[in-house]
């Protein structure tokens, strides 16, 4: 198969779909793989590497774009990249289709196979290609959190660590999956005082018995929400529904309860944001103020430790992705149930029910499983 790993466009996004390791892993197996020049600078990554692994240095993104079958990236196509895609290509990237209609609707017309890295699923509910990034933005998140809160950018001008004679801040952290737990780890080591919400018993009983004596895992319900949101000097949006537009769960009147200066890292903005007052933001311009609370809403917020992010990435993407290209997307998902769940858009089709639900787009929704096998 000949694929391809163009250089990403977004916002200060500098990480990249492949590695040489992972390029040299496809080369073993008999593939092709073409690298745009400059792709892997972002992150540490020189185009001698690629070589050196057995790669082809493009100079253009359209070469590569319109010389592959199968494209790797990280981040979603963006509107320029639109025409690039081919009819029938597959592309191998994170989606995350519930926040972008236009997306999808370009898919559906280019008839692309979007194999979703978000909702590659395993039989125990686990997400393993969203894991690693979700793992660099929870650790991000509360060193984001604590930045913010400076007072040059808005925020109380509270020092979330203390110092001797003043207490630490009060982190609240909303779910406690990958993004949470990762979250609260990192809080706690700075010495905050962490409040942890799950509406999951088994979630929370885990967290209790991991986590150190400065995290409480609470029961979310309507007061313990407001309660730590009264409370809390950086919140934490780490909600997650799979393949889904995030739910609402900090309405606009909850900001009038919040303390003035206080933040709010909003790690679910990629499917939408857990914020109704959450709008994506990039790291050129990282945060905006509503009614006195700070909002950081950094759509790729693991693109700004590349490195880490990029390899992280790789080391759980490229099973798969030697699976696509060895068996064709068609073999490859049919016969792989976590691939399978991974399959957002098909020859015209939309393939995962939580994308159609999400963009009112029913009418074009047929089971991955039926859409493959017609």
């Amino acid at each position: 198969m000949q694929i391809g790993c163009p250089k990403e466009i977004k916002s200060q996004e500098f990480r990249v779909g492949l590695i040489p390791a992972a390029v040299r892993a496809y080369v073993e197996k008999g593939h092709e793989v073409s690298v745009e020049k400059g792709a892997g600078l972002g992150s540490g990554i020189s185009d001698e590497d690629y070589e050196h692994a057995g790669a082809r240095i493009c100079p253009t993104a359209r070469e590569i774009w319109e010389g592959s079958q199968m494209i790797v990236k990280v981040k979603e196509p963006l509107a320029e990249e639109y025409d690039l895609m081919q009819p029938g290509q597959l592309i191998y990237t994170y989606f995350h289709f519930a926040a972008n209609r236009n997306l999808a609707l370009a898919c559906l017309e280019k008839k692309v196979s979007a194999l979703a890295y978000e909702t590659v699923q395993e039989q125990d509910g686990s997400l393993p290609l969203l894991k690693p990034m979700s793992e660099v933005a929870g650790r991000m998140a509360p060193l984001m959190g604590a930045f913010y809160l400076g007072k040059t950018f808005g925020g109380r001008g509270f020092l979330p660590t203390g110092v001797p004679g003043v207490a630490p801040a009060n982190v609240l952290i909303i779910g406690g999956g990958t993004v949470g737990s990762n979250a609260a780890k990192v809080a706690a080591g700075f010495g905050a005082r962490v409040t942890l919400l799950d509406i999951n018993l088994d979630t929370l009983e885990h967290l209790g018995n991991i986590m150190p004596p400065n995290v409480s895992p609470i029961y979310a319900d309507a007061y313990t929400l407001d309660k730590g949101l009264r409370e809390a000097d950086i919140v934490i949006g780490a909600v997650l529904v799979t393949g889904a537009r995030a739910p609402k769960v900090i309405r606009r009147d909850h900001l009038r309860i919040m303390k003035p200066g206080s933040v709010i890292v909003d790690v679910a903005i990629d499917q939408g944001g857990c914020v109704e007052t959450s709008r994506p933001t990039t790291h050129l311009d990282p945060i905006y103020v509503v009614d006195g609370v700070v909002h950081y809403c950094v759509a790729n917020m693991p693109g700004a430790y590349a490195r880490t992010s990029t390899f992280a990435l790789n080391n759980r993407t490229g099973k798969f992705g030697l699976r696509l290209a060895n068996l064709g997307v068609e073999k490859a998902c049919l016969g792989e149930p976590a691939l399978l769940k991974g399959l957002n858009t098909y020859n015209g089709w939309v393939t995962f029910k939580p994308v159609a639900e999400a963009l009112d787009l029913e009418q074009s929704y047929k089971p991955a499983a039926e859409a493959l096998s017609k």
